[in-house]
């Protein structure tokens, strides 16, 4: 029997404070969400009395977290940096997500800097699987988004990468919006990658940006349709990328909880 879906949300798009993230999540009716930041701090940045006032406030409230977005291989950190942050990081969320009942923590496969084809992949490729066997140890399991990093926007290449891996611990996460956004097919990528896709982020976009789920050229509806034939039973988590710019500083904009709000009645729209 079909199940219904499990809607959840990056909520640091709707508000900087956890009180502005779990209001926009109450006026859709969800319970989960998806922590990336926190008054702009990420997650793993956060002090552990910070964090454990976090988690407090989300149990008093009913809510639960899907996955923990990590900045590990992501656009800011190319392969050429430094992997000693990366391991640090894994290190702090995954005891963070195990004590707030996650297991999923979200990666990249990092972006070149200037090395040979061959020797971005070699190292890329090394990374995460130490990567992967250090989460085994910690008990969560790290899910590769298509997006930054070398593995990012190809089938073949994510399909090598996780055969080259090999670990239990390595999963996909599958953003709807990225092909568009990065210069690919993100619904041909997905034909051959669904069944590996534990998480899926829903964002939606044209060729003039970022747009509300349904209404960009993402085939958003689509997708949901071939995840669900497939027998994908995880959560949807909205990322809509509608009230800042990704990947550039700056502030929220003043409607950023409307705009989410409206952006995750879109979203939830394409499974009536």
């Amino acid at each position: 029997m079909p199940t219904d879906p499990v809607f959840a949300g990056i909520t640091d798009e709707a508000a900087d404070d956890l009180g502005g993230q779990i209001a926009a999540l109450d006026a859709l009716g969800w319970r989960m969400m998806e922590l990336r930041t926190l008054d702009r701090i990420p997650v793993a940045d956060l002090t552990d009395e910070r964090f454990d006032e976090v988690a407090t406030t989300l149990a008093d409230k009913a809510m639960s977290v899907v996955c923990l977005a990590s900045r590990i291989g992501g656009w800011g950190r190319p392969i050429t940096g430094e992997f000693r942050h990366d391991l640090t990081e894994l290190d702090v969320l995954a005891r963070r997500a195990r004590s707030i009942g996650t297991r999923y923590l979200r990666i990249m496969s990092y972006p070149d800097d200037g090395l040979s084809e061959h020797d971005w992949r070699r190292r890329a490729i090394a990374r995460i699987t130490v990567l992967a066997e250090r989460a085994e140890h910690h008990g969560v399991t790290l899910l590769h988004e298509n997006c930054s990093g070398w593995a990012g926007t190809s089938a073949e290449r994510i399909l090598e990468l996780l055969d080259e891996v090999a670990s239990p611990a390595l999963k996909l996460l599958f953003d709807t919006g990225n092909g568009v956004a990065h210069g690919y097919d993100g619904f041909d990528l997905l034909a051959d990658i669904a069944d590996h896709v534990e998480h899926v982020h829903v964002k939606d976009a044209d060729e003039h940006g970022f747009t509300v789920p349904g209404e960009g050229e993402a085939r958003v509806a689509d997708c949901v349709k071939f995840l669900q034939a497939n027998g994908y039973s995880g959560a949807w988590s909205l990322e809509p990328h509608l009230a800042i710019k990704p990947h550039e500083p700056g502030v929220l904009a003043r409607d950023a909880a409307a705009t989410f709000v409206a952006a995750g009645r879109a979203m939830a729209g394409l499974f009536r």
